[in-house]
Order: C-alpha cells, then sequence, then structure tokens
C-alpha cells in the first residue's frame, strides 16, 4: 500500500480542524486518529467544533475534548443549534461556518461522511466542503441503527492501545450514552478491527476516512 505523510517533519506544527453535528460524533468517528496524531505531531493544535450540544451534554463534549486534545494547543467551541434540526436552520449553521472560515486555516480536517444517512451529519458534511474547497478534509463514519456504513478509500492504522484507548474515553466522557442500545463497547472495536482486516493493519486495528479529492504535492 502507498503510505502518505501528511507532513516531511513531525516537528512541523500541524493544524487539525474537527467538526462534529453532535456531542461524540467526532469522538467516534475520529477519536483514535487524533490519539495517534498527537504521538507523531508534537506541535499539534486543534479547533474542535460541535454544532449541537446544548444542556447537560455541553458538559460531556467539553470532558470528551480535553480527553482526546490533552496536551495540545486547542479551541473548543460548542453551539447549541437543535439536535436533529440543522437542515431547518440551515442559513445559520451556514453564517456559523462562513465565520469560521475566516478564523481559521487547518492543515487537515475531519467531518461527517457525505453519504451518512442522518440529516444533520450530510449537511454538516456539505457545508464543510462548500466552505474549505483547498483543504485536506476526511470523512469520518459513524455506526448506526440506520445500517448506511460506507466504503472507505483512507485508514489509519492503530497501535495498540489507541484504540482501547479511544473507547475509553467515550465511555468516560458520554456517561447519559452509555444506556443507549447503540452505544456499546463491542460495536466500536468491532468496526476498528473490520477496517484494520482491510488495510492488513499490524495490530488488527484501524480508522477508515471518504477522502474525494486527495492532492499529492511532488517530492523535491
Amino acid at each position: 500500500m502507498l503510505h502518505l505523510n501528511l507532513k516531511k517533519e513531525a516537528t512541523a506544527r500541524l493544524t487539525v480542524l474537527c467538526i462534529g453535528a453532535h456531542c461524540d460524533d467526532i469522538e467516534i468517528g475520529c477519536g483514535a486518529t487524533l490519539l495517534h496524531l498527537k504521538t507523531v505531531f508534537p506541535r499539534l493544535r486543534f479547533h474542535w467544533v460541535v454544532l449541537s450540544a446544548s444542556g447537560p451534554r455541553s458538559q460531556e463534549a467539553a470532558r470528551a475534548a480535553e480527553l482526546f486534545t490533552a496536551g495540545c494547543e486547542k479551541d473548543v467551541l460548542l453551539k447549541d443549534f437543535q439536535d436533529g434540526f440543522l437542515p431547518y436552520c440551515g442559513s445559520k449553521v451556514k453564517d456559523f461556518f462562513e465565520e469560521m472560515k475566516s478564523q481559521v486555516n487547518p492543515d487537515l480536517i475531519f467531518t461527517h461522511w457525505h453519504g451518512d444517512a442522518h440529516q444533520d451529519h450530510r449537511l454538516i458534511s456539505e457545508l464543510t466542503w462548500n466552505t474549505f474547497r483547498n483543504h485536506l478534509i476526511l470523512e469520518y463514519e459513524i455506526p448506526k441503527y440506520d445500517g448506511d456504513m460506507g466504503r472507505p478509500n483512507v485508514f489509519v492504522p492503530l497501535e495498540a492501545p489507541l484504540y482501547e484507548r479511544k473507547v475509553d474515553y467515550l465511555f468516560e466522557a458520554f456517561a447519559s450514552q452509555r444506556d443507549k442500545q447503540w452505544f456499546d463497547r463491542r460495536t466500536f472495536l468491532a468496526l476498528m478491527r473490520i477496517r484494520g482486516m482491510e488495510s492488513n493493519s499490524a495490530s488488527g486495528y484501524a480508522e477508515a476516512f471518504c477522502a474525494r479529492k486527495i492532492v499529492v504535492a511532488p517530492v523535491a
């Protein structure tokens, strides 16, 4: 397999924008990859944005962001758009994305997969691409009842114990979700195991993403 490096030198600063429609989306979709990036890039800066994080769940989202970005520079922004209604207040969400564009110029963006069955997720994916048109964007996947898993084309192999730590952090931060049928340690590990099998990961585990467009810079 061809291995692409984000930077020539690990000492270079890497700015990562993480966008999630809801509390726990970022962590489920790319949490282990973010932990991996922390081990590779000591000068890592996160811009962490959750669109629907109101009430008690905002405290959970803040705690999760702290766990996954610990030791790094970070800006955490938790908005209070209504869960499930993002497409129906689209102009306000669009205004927020335009404002965000003027504040951050990331090297790498994580956002929702464009084929996700959840309407909030699809809108966030669309607006990410509308707003950041000259950036490296990786779309993460969220397992759910709808059965909407796609065929990702970018894989991040995960060394132990990163994939276990991801799930530990999920259960530590999101206490309100522990009794949900879908919020299951076996589900999160199983998806990473499948993606690890598909990518021939040495550990057997990986996270996977959809990349619609990647430009490979010429080697000097």
